[in-house]
């Protein structure tokens, strides 16, 4: 069962700018509430979906700005949800979820989440971390063309040339990219890419960081694993031409 949380908004429209609209697929009816009234006191137009295919649905048929998607819904689970949305669009997904292993985390972001928060959470944290994400997206939504030898990444189009050769990359591993080639010549500890893809807070252990650079670097070029990204050994990693 969906409905449209704009009833609340519409009464402040006119004195106050509307956010963004914010699809919310949750089925604990009283955090789904709470979250509709606190976002639309926020000045977002919410709309709240309790269940997963229907949420799926509705994700696929509308224009978000936002996707907070639960982990565990009826009919249709939550990685299941993100990963046919990211198949078919690049809207902004947070997962909200009870899991806090680092597997589910994963699993969450390799399936195209863009971000992941942990029940229970402070509304505060979760308006920050979407402050930050739409800060992400707009910055992207610049667009810009990198280059690094044979590699061509367009930051507008979200694709990858090794010459004249498409690379698939997760959402992951394209960020870990992108921050790369935004910072040619320099090196960039584990900490910091931790903060560039991962996001400042993100609640993983600085190793994942070496574990997506070999998925990387085995994309990239399964012969020769420094031909684009450089170990710095005690440091971190650098692309250096």
């Amino acid at each position: 069962m969906c409905r449209d949380g704009g009833q609340e908004l519409e009464a402040r429209k006119g004195t106050e700018t509307v956010n963004g609209r914010i699809l919310l697929i949750e089925d604990e009816a009283g955090l789904a509430r709470f979250l509709e009234l606190d976002l639309t006191h926020e000045g977002f137009d919410v709309h709240v979906c309790g269940d997963g295919r229907e949420g799926l649905e509705l994700a696929l048929s509308e224009s978000w700005d936002l996707i907070l998607l639960d982990v565990m819904l009826p009919r249709l689970n939550g990685m299941e949800v993100c990963r046919r949305i990211r198949a078919a669009k690049s809207t902004p997904i947070m997962m909200i979820t009870a899991r806090d292993s680092v597997f589910d985390r994963v699993m969450g972001l390799d399936n195209g989440a863009d971000d992941y928060i942990v029940k229970p959470f402070a509304i505060e944290e979760l308006l920050a971390r979407i402050r930050a994400l739409f800060r992400r997206v707009h910055s992207e939504a610049d667009g810009q063309v990198l280059t690094f030898k044979d590699l061509v990444v367009d930051t507008q189009a979200r694709t990858v040339k090794k010459g004249n050769e498409f690379i698939e990359l997760t959402k992951r591993e394209y960020d870990l990219l992108v921050a790369f080639m935004q910072n040619i010549n320099v090196v960039l500890t584990r900490d910091v890419l931790l903060d560039k893809v991962w996001g400042f807070d993100a609640d993983v252990e600085t190793n994942v960081v070496d574990v997506y650079v070999r998925y990387l670097r085995q994309k990239l070029d399964e012969h020769d694993k420094e031909r684009y990204i450089q170990t710095v050994r005690g440091a971190g990693y650098v692309m250096r031409p």
